[in-house]
């Protein structure tokens, strides 16, 4: 037995498949203990209840089928385990990144001219204004050149009259690229020479030098770092730029899929953060050992693995022991016979499929009536 949603988020209903044939037998309204329990009543007979691990559908198997076997689904008991894991990498969250080794500083300083700051006078010489300049001096000089007066220029370049004057009368673009318009200083920089020494000293993360100049006074955005911090790297590159830290979620599910489903880089990172963290590494030992005891259906082990994790210090752990202690017997079941749920997800998805199809318009019982006919 198993909850699916009529309302994903506000109603639910119980759908009830056969183990053996793996066909539903019968969908009730809601997954409340009186309805289930009620039609266990109805339908003696019932020998093993497969199940997770809520209260409610192991109260009604009690009170409906009172000599049945109860077998905590292992899909449902893993899930539990993940989650307490999930937990315990949340804790130690700080050590997933690679620690920062100190890069040695550069003895020389950063010297490039493109990254010197200009002077007032000098002229622009590079950037989509000062190229646009130069290629329109040239090209009105060389009409110049072959005989042409400023209104056929401007109207064959599509230029004001003004601008090709301007133009015109200018020997060198040079002389139209200094004033007080193109000479301006950057807001960033009073900061270069401090984003110099932490790019020698191997910091190339664009958003932390931006915070760093921010706690100094810098007064701009973090674009104008970031450009920077970009013609940085294609002046200065660094070999080994820092890797990405893994998340919470991919330590997670590295620690818990089978081994051999791990990439090369992957297996590599695992062992590196389980030597960084010795609590991360008990966990994966406790996990790889409670897939053993699953996989082999040794449910008769089960209390000395919990006896092993209770004398650890894992708090999360400790919580999923617990919870395994309030339905122990349907655990033990559930990790020592064949019986599980995984027919019902298929027929979860049917349910899902069928009320699409009645695009939402369907009462319980005409849903109820479909299921039992698709199968």
């Amino acid at each position: 037995m198993d909850e699916f949603a009529l309302r994903k988020g506000h109603n639910y209903g119980t759908i009830l498949v056969d183990i053996d044939t793996r066909r539903p037998v019968d969908l009730l309204p809601d997954r409340a203990t009186a309805t289930v329990a009620a039609w266990l009543t109805d339908h003696p007979g019932v020998e093993v209840i497969c199940r997770d691990r809520s209260t409610a559908y192991a109260e009604a198997g009690r009170l409906g089928a009172p000599d049945a076997i109860h077998v905590a689904d292992r899909w449902h008991i893993w899930k539990n385990l993940v989650d307490a894991v999930e937990k315990t990498v949340i804790q130690h969250r700080a050590l997933l990144r690679e620690p920062e080794e100190t890069p040695p500083v550069r003895a020389e300083p950063l010297e490039n001219p493109a990254l010197m700051p200009r002077s007032l006078d000098e002229p622009r010489q590079s950037g989509r204004l000062s190229d646009r300049v130069r290629e329109q001096h040239s090209a009105v000089h060389a009409l110049l050149d072959e005989g042409l007066g400023l209104r056929p220029i401007a109207r064959r370049l599509g230029l004001a009259r003004n601008t090709v004057r301007r133009l015109a009368n200018a020997a060198t673009a040079d002389e139209l690229l200094v004033g007080r318009w193109t000479g301006r200083t950057s807001i960033l920089d009073p900061y270069r020479p401090y984003l110099h020494q932490r790019w020698a000293e191997g910091c190339t993360v664009a958003r932390r030098l931006f915070e760093e100049v921010r706690e100094r006074g810098y007064p701009g955005g973090e674009s104008v770092v970031k450009k920077y911090v970009q013609r940085l790297r294609e002046a200065f590159p660094h070999d080994d730029p820092p890797r990405k830290a893994p998340s919470v979620r991919d330590v997670t599910s590295w620690i818990t899929r089978r081994p051999d489903r791990l990439t090369d880089d992957q297996a590599q990172q695992l062992k590196q953060i389980l030597a960084r963290c010795p609590a991360l590494g008990r966990t994966a030992e406790h996990v790889s050992l409670f897939a053993e005891l699953m996989n082999d259906r040794r449910g008769r082990d089960l209390s000395q693995w919990t006896e092993r994790v209770q004398a650890d210090d894992l708090p999360a752990l400790h919580g999923f022991v617990t919870g395994l202690g309030q339905d122990f017997d349907a655990v033990v079941a559930g990790l020592s016979l064949p019986y599980s749920s995984g027919a019902v997800e298929g027929h979860n998805n049917k349910i899902k499929m069928l009320k699409r199809q009645m695009l939402g318009r369907a009462n319980f019982d005409l849903l109820r009536k479909r299921v039992l006919l698709a199968a």
